[in-house]
């Protein structure tokens, strides 16, 4: 999968978020996230997780049958058990239990680079039908369970710099591979955010719920055709 779109929206994602947590500092880490209950420490630590998860969904991926029916990086997100309150609450603890054991920026910040450097190896090793299964057990090719992955690094980093009250980073390159994902086909993204009046990353905080809609931005998300995602 070497230069895909999907490898390098994660390289470019990685990269602009490692940059920020190298400078941040212990104050940092203990606001608080606009992901309740986690602080942003907690917040990045999750970050940490998802997006190293890449491995072990091209492992498990192992022996599934040719002819096993794939799911999509759109239906991934589905409203099934992956959002139930025991799952939200492992994956809360998790994350939590991660930042409690790391502590400092600096240990956070080393974790989180080695984990997308491990994992953009894979994903761009990987040729173009690797299969991966996600641990709500869905098998997908690699290239649709990486743009699950950009989703994590870019609209978590949408929310990180809500918490840490900074202009957000996304990347071009996530923002395309999350257009692709979040709207229709042949959608004019650029268009689309002229309507809403705001920028790529405020159009995709806007499709991931990170911005309250008002009914008039309801009605051009509609008119477009946009269906949301279930996103927990």
């Amino acid at each position: 999968m070497t230069s895909s779109p999907e490898s390098e929206a994660f390289r470019a994602e990685a990269a602009a978020l490692g940059a920020v947590a190298a400078g941040l500092a212990e104050p940092d880490l203990r606001r608080p996230s606009p992901c309740p209950p986690w602080t942003i420490a907690d917040l990045l630590c999750h970050v940490v997780i998802a997006s190293g998860r890449v491995d072990q969904a091209v492992q498990a991926a192992a022996g599934a049958s040719p002819a096993a029916p794939l799911a999509t990086a759109a239906g991934y997100y589905r409203p099934d058990a992956r959002f139930s309150a025991a799952v939200n609450a492992d994956r809360i603890d998790v994350a939590t239990a991660l930042a409690d054991r790391l502590r400092t920026p600096e240990a956070i910040h080393a974790q989180l680079i080695a984990a997308c450097q491990h994992n953009l190896a894979i994903l761009e090793a990987a040729p173009r039908d690797q299969r991966a299964r996600t641990r709500h057990g869905d098998l997908m090719l690699l290239t649709d369970f990486a743009v699950t992955r950009v989703l994590e690094l870019g609209v978590h980093g949408l929310d990180l710099a809500v918490g840490l009250d900074r202009q957000p980073w996304l990347t071009g390159e996530a923002a395309g591979v999350l257009e692709r994902l979040l709207l229709p086909d042949g959608t004019d993204a650029a268009a689309l955010a002229a309507r809403l009046g705001c920028d790529r990353a405020g159009l995709i905080a806007r499709l991931t719920g990170r911005v309250p809609l008002s009914a008039a931005d309801q009605a051009t998300l509609a008119s477009a055709g946009v269906h949301p995602l279930a996103l927990g």
